[in-house]
């Protein structure tokens, strides 16, 4: 326990379930909590308080802690300090554990009852799931990028397609999960601790890959199959240049009531310290909410509008965004948005109106056209958010306006409506909306992907009927956007969209009836200028010692003598001490996947994870490495964790599995 100016942090406390598990917990105490309880918020991942999210933790907590509110941040069940092994994503037992974590807080003599939870990522998914549970302690939530469904909007498919950010995220959770307790902590019981973990760890992938429809696993946690079990207020927060852009505006359809969205231009990053610009006062934003919801304090919030959304204007795709051009802007209530109808004229042109389109086209787009998409997770304003659309489009069939006389603002999600055929039973089809800028530069607005086979719903998928022509629909991904005078609206249309999906087993291609084809774009619509307030603090994040600098690198390689394209993930954060607890860190993540034109089935995806902790006497170092291919019929999984202690090697792990392919 250490104390600072006008709160508390308690660095070990144990949370001891009805099972007789131990939860690791961190709190920042509010002085004076003894005699005056005050409300508390819980944040529950399985991402490490200590070495894990130990920074933004303290970017946080304090302010919130100083402002009266305790903060509570608690390992999952198997991470971190705390005890057991971990048994997937959002499983039954952890929003159970939640649920006792919640009445555990409420309990304490320096609690006032009220309790809220928060999140970003996995805390804003199970914050949700929680809620839907209703503990009757839990009176409101923050979730930011997080989702209301599990199939479509997470890191595994989107409509039918299977993500590479699946094996990626598998792979994460294998490296992550492999990882020590801190003996700081845990005393002598480390290793004992640690060896059980690594025996017993899963490999997400193999469970994931045994429901590639929308079956009760995904139903399980998807608080939209049925909004009515949330029933506390809900601030909803994601950012444009995130995978989770679609759920503020999902949740305030469903939820309703005292539910409000916040969606600025942010990769996946609390938003007080997120890119690109501009950032808003999270710790404002929060406290306020807090204060209204946890200990009854007449402050408006509830007046707020039902959405606050950041609209780009025409940012360019660059090597760095530090900040986007665009305005906020207001709706008090969320409606459903008038569409404005775009269609093919008879000169090929996006117009519009209904179209008369120009015959049929038949497209079949190269094996490698995506590689200009940037990832679906991302956490930095780099390489990782799209770039030029012209590389992609060049794969594409591409359809776009004359240039706008007059500006164009729409938000909400665009719905693609045409009609295919194709000689094979199966075929991905992908949708992007594009900017294009005067002199050619074309940034991507929202994008949208579809396996035919899930055309009428997830749950069910049927193959298609080869030869027959079929009306499809593909509603994008929600944007925020206004395409400039001059400019050009795009619409371009592909059959592979890699590696953000992962191929079928054929290469069929698609053909297109042109007439057909209809774009629906979400108009704005009537909103009020609002304000956002910024962070005081422009750089809250603590400054830790660092021995070595991190790098990042991205590629792109093809190699001409056998057309085989490489694209290539490097990151090492370099080793971090933390000035206080002395525990020492280092993360390197080495993704690389490959295709070759013309040959779907020679897809793969390998990604490592070297996780490093020390101090000085102790000293432990795990590799993990997770593979994917494939075949016809078959997904071929693989991965291997090694642990060592010092040099030595003390621990090997394989798992091995085939899943057949479900019309995917």
């Amino acid at each position: 326990m250490r104390s600072m100016a006008r709160f508390t942090v308690i660095e070990n406390e144990w949370i001891t379930l009805k099972d007789g598990t131990r939860l690791a917990a961190r709190i920042w105490m509010p002085e004076g909590a003894a005699d005056q309880p005050v409300p508390a918020v819980l944040e529950y991942l399985p991402y490490r308080k200590r070495g894990g999210t130990s920074l933004r933790d303290e970017s946080t907590y304090p302010v919130f802690a100083e402002a009266g509110i305790a903060g509570v941040r608690v390992d999952i069940r198997g991470s971190g300090e705390s005890d057991g092994v971990i048994d997937g994503e959002y499983t039954p037992r952890e929003l159970s554990d939640g649920c006792e974590i919640i009445a555990w807080i409420a309990a304490q003599p320096w609690s006032n009852g009220n309790v809220g939870v928060m999140g970003i990522s996995w805390g804003g998914f199970n914050c949700l799931q929680v809620a839907a549970l209703r503990p009757p302690a839990l009176k409101a939530v923050i979730s930011i990028a997080s989702t209301v469904d599990r199939y479509n909007d997470d890191i595994h498919y989107k409509n039918g397609c299977h993500l590479s950010a699946q094996l990626s995220w598998a792979a994460t959770m294998l490296g992550y999960q492999s990882r020590s307790p801190d003996p700081a902590i845990v005393g002598e019981r480390w290793k004992e601790m640690w060896l059980e973990r690594l025996e017993n760890e899963p490999f997400f992938l193999e469970e994931w890959l045994q429901h590639q429809r929308r079956d009760a696993f995904w139903q399980h946690g998807s608080i939209g199959d049925n909004f009515s079990d949330v029933a506390v207020p809900a601030m909803v927060i994601a950012g444009w240049a995130d995978g989770y852009r679609n759920t503020p505006l999902k949740a305030v359809e469903g939820l309703g009531g005292n539910t409000k969205a916040l969606i600025g231009p942010w990769v996946h990053k609390y938003p007080h310290f997120a890119w690109p610009k501009p950032r808003s006062d999270f710790h404002g934003e929060a406290i306020a909410w807090w204060n209204r919801w946890l200990r009854a304090e007449n402050n408006g919030v509830e007046h707020l509008p039902q959405v606050r959304a950041y609209i780009l204007d025409g940012p360019r795709p660059a090597l760095r965004r530090e900040e986007d051009p665009g305005f906020w802007i207001g709706k008090d209530r969320w409606t459903t948005p008038q569409m404005q109808a775009f269609g093919i004229d008879g000169q090929g042109r996006l117009a519009t109106g209904a179209g008369e389109g120009v015959g049929s086209a038949y497209l079949r787009s190269p094996l490698d056209t995506g590689v200009a998409a940037g990832e679906w997770f991302t956490l930095k304003p780099d390489a990782e958010l799209a770039g030029d659309q012209r590389i992609d489009d060049a794969g594409s069939l591409v359809f776009e306006t004359s240039p706008l006389a007059e500006a164009q603002t729409y938000l909400g999600q665009p719905v693609l409506t045409l009609d295919v055929s194709c000689d094979a039973e199966l075929a991905n089809l992908a949708a992007r909306l594009v900017d294009v800028h005067p002199d050619g530069t074309a940034t991507r607005v929202s994008f949208g992907v579809l396996n035919l086979a899930h055309r009428d719903g997830n749950a069910a998928p049927k193959p298609l009927v080869p030869g027959e022509k079929t009306k499809i629909t593909i509603v994008l991904d929600a944007c925020g956007y206004r395409f400039k005078p001059g400019h050009r609206i795009r619409l371009s249309i592909s059959t592979a969209y890699w590696p953000m999906i992962l191929p079928g087993p054929t290469d069929p291609g698609l053909t297109i009836d042109t007439a057909g084809l209809s774009l629906a774009l979400p108009l704005l619509g009537k909103h009020e200028p609002v304000t956002v307030p910024e962070p005081e603090n422009p750089d809250p994040l603590p400054k830790y010692l660092s021995h070595l600098p991190g790098e990042t690198r991205r590629s792109v390689e093809r190699d001409l003598t056998d057309g085989t394209t490489r694209y290539r993930i490097y990151e090492d954060t370099g080793l971090s001490e933390h000035p206080d607890n002395g525990l020492t860190t280092q993360e390197i993540r080495d993704e690389v996947w490959s295709i070759t034109n013309g040959d779907p089935l020679s897809m793969r995806g390998e990604s490592t994870w070297t996780c490093i902790e020390k101090r000085e006497g102790w000293s432990i170092r795990t590799v993990s490495t997770s593979r994917l291919s494939c075949t016809r019929t078959e997904w071929l999984t693989s991965a291997e964790v090694r642990a060592y202690e010092g040099d030595v090697e003390i621990f090997r792990k394989t798992f091995e599995k085939k899943f057949a392919r479900d019309l995917m």
